[in-house]
């Protein structure tokens, strides 16, 4: 019987991830509370967010369902750093990773079907921007790009510009590990993508 993928997100980056590595898949997003505790350390935090958004929308799976869910996180001195809320949020964000290293860890996590038999992990990727000038952090957040994203930027966007390099997944940043993922449904669930 065919697997019927099911992205539990309406992440046009994820979506976009999944549809060039070739994996059909339909776009239930999540309604799942979000609200956990920031106190969790941030690799149980967004791996409990990815399980949570799954299972939400696994509730009405069907047998041959595979449902993947993720979110991403980025985390600088210890403290998560979600979406902005608003220009402000946004501008002291994107000062604090002005010249550093940071992590952005991506929880993901697959549901099969009826059984809900599950599995999540996370991935995590170092990125080092450079040091940004107030008047370059002003252009970049008018640009509109950085109000939807953890960190306040797009690695695969004008944040390309702010990023000076990175060590790990390339994907990861821009919000789901597609070779981890891959490797999980072939390890894990007999699923081989390839």
């Amino acid at each position: 019987m065919k697997n019927n993928f099911i992205l539990a997100s309406a992440s046009p980056r994820r979506h976009e991830i999944l549809e060039e590595a070739g994996i059909a898949h339909s776009i239930v997003p999540s309604d799942a509370d979000e609200n956990i505790s920031l106190a969790l350390p941030p690799e149980k935090y967004v791996m409990e967010l990815a399980l949570l958004k799954g299972a939400a929308v696994a509730k009405n799976a069907k047998k041959n369902d595979i449902i993947i869910s993720a979110d991403t996180i980025v985390v600088s001195d210890g403290e998560i750093l979600g979406k902005p809320a608003d220009f402000d949020h946004a501008m002291k964000m994107l000062t604090k990773l002005s010249g550093k290293w940071h992590s952005v860890l991506t929880g993901y996590c697959v549901i099969k079907g009826e059984s809900g038999e599950a599995s999540v992990r996370y991935e995590e990727t170092r990125v080092k921007f450079r040091e940004l000038t107030q008047k370059e952090t002003l252009h970049y957040i008018r640009s509109g790009e950085c109000m939807d994203k953890a960190g306040a930027y797009g690695i695969q966007g004008k944040g390309r510009l702010l990023v000076e390099k990175i060590d790990g997944d390339y994907f990861n940043v821009v919000g789901l590990p597609i070779c981890a993922l891959a490797k999980m449904l072939k390890d894990e669930f007999e699923i081989d993508i390839l």
